[in-house]
């Protein structure tokens, strides 16, 4: 199969030139990605790599990475973060049907990661709920999707205080408890 996905790197203390982070992520089996280099300390990479699953995929691209971007850190895998135009664009649709679906489902849609002047969701939610809405979804931009979320929550995990982490756990269970919502 062949995965489409993005990988946003915040370089080391070493500043590399271009044509050093370039030379240094061919030589690191990175030939499959296009290389964005627009923020000044930072690196994104679009790949499309064949592998036998996205996880698969996108951790070999994320170790591939790291070998020719030493220091480098993972601050991004997607598609993950979006707002209602992105899934719009990535279906096919409108921004207005994707709104009006939003609207209408209000109730049900899945919950933002943010809400403010701009809002955002993990996309495997949206892709879940237009999936059970008999919307297709190619299987690939799924496993992309759910894989880079989980990515992106492991990655967020590992800096959370553990005693916090356990009381917030409960807290969810408590009040999750009398919603009939699972929580994992």
């Amino acid at each position: 199969m062949e995965y489409e996905f993005t990988l946003k790197f915040k370089l080391g203390r070493s500043m590399p030139t271009d044509d050093e982070i370039m030379n240094s992520l061919a030589s690191a089996d990175c030939t499959d990605a296009f290389i964005g280099l627009g923020l000044p300390g930072y690196v994104s990479l679009e790949f499309t790599r064949e592998a036998q699953s996205a996880e698969e995929a996108i951790l070999s691209a994320v170790r591939d990475a790291q070998r020719g971007l030493p220091g480098a850190q993972l601050i991004e895998a997607g598609p993950d973060f979006v707002n209602l135009t992105d899934v719009a664009n990535m279906l096919g649709m409108s921004r207005q049907n994707m709104r009006k679906l939003f609207e209408k489902h209000s109730v049900v849609f899945p919950a933002p990661v943010h809400a403010g002047t701009t809002v955002v969701w993990h996309l495997a939610p949206v892709l879940m709920f237009l999936k059970e809405r008999h919307y297709v979804v190619a299987p690939t931009v799924w496993d992309v999707a759910w894989t880079a979320m989980h990515i992106n929550s492991a990655r967020e995990k590992v800096l959370i205080e553990p005693g916090l982490a356990e009381r917030v756990q409960s807290r969810l269970a408590e009040f999750c408890e009398g919603w009939n919502i699972q929580t994992h």
